[in-house]
């Protein structure tokens, strides 16, 4: 059975009278890359900040590396990497400089750990001189990166590291991300985009501060065990609607040019809807059986 890296349990952290993080349990094994999977206001930062060290919880525990995160703090932040979602390394500085100040912070150099950071820093080192602010959003996210893995931590912290940047650059920190693994290091990673979701070994879906599953991005998919069509007319707005007001319809979600549909029997009656379409005045109906993406099962669980 693999050691892990971190454990969660019953965590919990309210502002005021909202709350933001409902009692959450979960375990990351060392070596692992965990995402928590979430929109906006999910409660995903709140959990990362507790973690980390920069927040106390009002319930509930959370060990790193076998430490508590309240009254050891001091030695978890030794071991940690963090990588915040808004970049928060020193604008007025260039990029070498700022490395050179995270390296010397925690006592060591960018030469000691710079196999670790070679693949990244090699694709921001021909901007060595140039001014962090000045950088563009994905030489920012290698940056901020390089910062947090300097002094070679055991586990890393990524909040929505990925959130405005472009396609590309999302890949190539994917890659970066399995090759980290490789050397050993825990991953802990958030992320608003779905399709990240099955870069990751396990996930949790997290909606308002509650999870919702916790599994292989798989074996969520696995579990998916209702019929599912996509469809397509010439006015997906009002379709949309339509089928939200349908007497069988269970869910109805956009997708790209195609609406998702579920039916409340579980099983798709595809007639009886393009019978129902064709009687709001519909020409052009486009229906084809589809299986459910970890999207279509986040939606799910939501719903449930």
């Amino acid at each position: 059975m693999p050691r892990q890296s971190i454990v969660v349990e019953n965590l919990s952290k309210s502002y005021d009278n909202v709350k933001a993080v409902h009692a959450i349990n979960f375990n990351v094994d060392e070596g692992e890359i965990f995402g928590l999977i979430g929109p906006d206001g999910a409660g995903k930062t709140t959990i990362f900040r507790m973690l980390v060290t920069l927040m106390i919880p009002d319930e509930g525990k959370a060990i790193i590396e076998g430490f508590d995160s309240v009254s050891e703090y001091k030695k978890i932040r030794k071991i940690i990497g963090y990588m915040p979602g808004k970049f928060s390394l020193y604008h007025d500085l260039t990029v070498e400089e700022n490395l050179k100040f995270y390296a010397t912070i925690f006592g060591t150099t960018i030469q000691e750990n710079y196999y670790l950071i070679k693949d990244i820093y090699s694709q921001i080192e021909p901007f060595r001189k140039r001014l962090a602010g000045k950088l563009s959003g994905g030489m920012k996210q290698k940056l901020a990166l390089s910062c947090a893995l300097i002094h070679k931590p055991s586990v890393l912290f990524l909040d929505e590291p990925t959130t405005g940047v472009d396609a590309v650059s999302r890949k190539e920190f994917w890659e970066m991300l399995k090759h980290l693994k490789e050397q050993g290091i825990t991953i802990l990673v958030s992320t608003p985009y779905m399709d990240e979701a099955v870069l990751c070994d396990r996930v949790a879906l997290i909606m308002n501060g509650n999870i919702l599953s916790i599994d292989t991005p798989q074996n969520i998919i696995d579990n998916f065990q209702e019929d599912m069509i996509a469809i397509r007319t010439e006015n997906i707005y009002r379709l949309l609607n339509d089928l939200r007001e349908y007497s069988q319809t269970k869910t109805a979600f956009p997708f790209g040019r195609f609406v998702h549909y579920t039916d409340k029997s579980g099983n798709v009656n595809e007639k009886e809807i393009y019978t129902y379409l064709q009687s709001k005045n519909y020409k052009h109906i486009e229906m084809n059986p589809v299986k459910a993406n970890i999207e279509d099962c986040f939606i799910k669980l939501m719903k449930q």
